[in-house]
């Protein structure tokens, strides 16, 4: 559990990721737990079930469905805004990277939903099975995910195709240009075309 994003993390990256005010964003689930729906930027928002303690959000684009969550009311009766302030702080850890034209060292604690610009050094704790998939270009990829830690904590990292192969448990490996995103609202570390993956394979001398 303690991988999965905070309802205020997943929150801000999609506050973010589709370009809506946080307070306006905010205000927006609160008014759809009194009247059911409401409308924020281009996202709509529909409480879906009314629970004692929470409500179940479908957050939508559209037709196309963004995100279907719990959203407690003790967060809904936050004192300020949960969403604008990991907004913030998200905005603040990558600020450095920005001015620099370049990736930033980050610690795995440190690491939050929709930063970008990522350098990071783990060691490989273990690599899943091979799955294939269809892309939507209709492409045949290769993805498997591989188990990184450091002194700070864990975090999955997603292999396609020639990276799965590049890398072996017990490797230290360094990912440069690096984003953080969501998948099923757990945190995972994606090294896409613009990105890094550098593996230095663990030898022992005898």
């Amino acid at each position: 559990m303690r991988d999965k994003a905070s309802p205020s993390e997943y929150l801000a990256f999609l506050s973010m990721k589709y370009e809506v005010d946080a307070d306006e964003f905010f205000d927006a689930l609160v008014l759809a737990g009194k009247n059911h729906k409401a409308k924020c930027g281009v996202l709509s928002i529909e409480c879906r079930v009314k629970q004692p303690q929470s409500m179940i959000v479908l957050i939508t684009l559209g037709s196309k469905v963004v995100a279907q969550f719990p959203v407690s009311n003790e967060f809904l009766l936050s004192e300020g805004n949960p969403i604008k302030n990991m907004e913030r702080a998200s905005f603040l850890c990558r600020r450095p990277a920005k001015r620099g034209n370049g990736s930033r060292a980050f610690q795995i604690k440190d690491l939050r939903i929709g930063m970008k610009a990522v350098t990071l050094k783990a060691e490989v704790v273990e690599v899943s099975d091979t799955s294939f998939v269809v892309t939507r270009f209709g492409n045949y990829a290769s993805v498997a995910n591989a188990l990184v830690s450091d002194e700070t904590g864990k975090i999955k990292l997603c292999l396609w195709n020639e990276q799965i192969k590049s890398v072996s448990v017990g490797d230290t490996i360094q990912v440069e240009n690096a984003r953080i995103s969501a998948f099923r609202g757990e945190k995972q570390l994606r090294v896409g075309k613009n990105g890094n993956l550098h593996a230095f394979h663990n030898v022992v001398v005898t």
